[in-house]
């Protein structure tokens, strides 16, 4: 290929693309395909035939942009801005005027832990422990407190894939009903009395 050659290929991909700094590769993929495809680069019908992949893949290339662009915006219009996190209630004051048998459940049920676990901590049955959450709701909804959606307990900066990931060979080691951790991260592991 003569010198003349790729300075003509290349003046032609700059005015093809938006980027100049694209030029350079679309020459070289068209020489690429030239050289795939067992074409000699020897007079102007090859250097038409060089400048029309050029131009084709300049075209490939600006429509693929054009797309992601579409899809980046169109993505950005329909993602929902997450509401504003609800005030909430001051739940100091509000466990503070609880019943001591409502106030257990409540602190318990904020810091994330399950029906299982509430009742084995509590020693309740699966029925006490349904009147107990139905009171608390009563409770609570009489003195206009409405509960987060989520578990405030959860929200902590915490690695709780790590922590559970360390929690059941411990569980299962130590023999354990079950396990959990502290708002600071630290586990420990719930087990019966070893004394009858």
């Amino acid at each position: 290929m003569r010198p003349s050659h790729y300075a003509q290929l290349l003046a032609i991909a700059r005015r093809a693309t938006l980027r100049a700094d694209e030029a350079d590769d679309l020459v070289q993929d068209a020489l690429l395909e030239a050289v795939r495809s067992g074409r000699a680069i020897a007079g102007p019908q090859d250097v038409r035939w060089l400048a029309g992949i050029i131009r084709n893949r300049a075209k490939l290339a600006a429509r693929g942009a054009s797309r992601r662009r579409l899809r980046e915006s169109h993505w950005h219009s329909l993602r929902v801005e997450p509401a504003p996190p609800a005030e909430l209630p001051d739940l100091t004051t509000t466990l503070a005027t609880l019943p001591p048998a409502l106030k257990a459940v409540a602190a318990l049920t904020l810091s994330g832990h399950n029906r299982r676990e509430i009742a084995y901590l509590l020693n309740l049955s699966d029925t006490a422990l349904r009147q107990r959450i139905t009171a608390l709701k009563r409770q609570l909804s009489a003195r206009g407190v409405v509960m987060p959606e989520g578990m405030p307990g959860l929200n902590l900066d915490l690695a709780y894939g790590r922590i559970r990931d360390a929690l059941l060979p411990g569980l299962l080691r130590q023999g354990g009903i079950f396990a959990s951790h502290d708002p600071d991260g630290h586990l420990f592991i719930v087990r019966r009395s070893q004394n009858s």
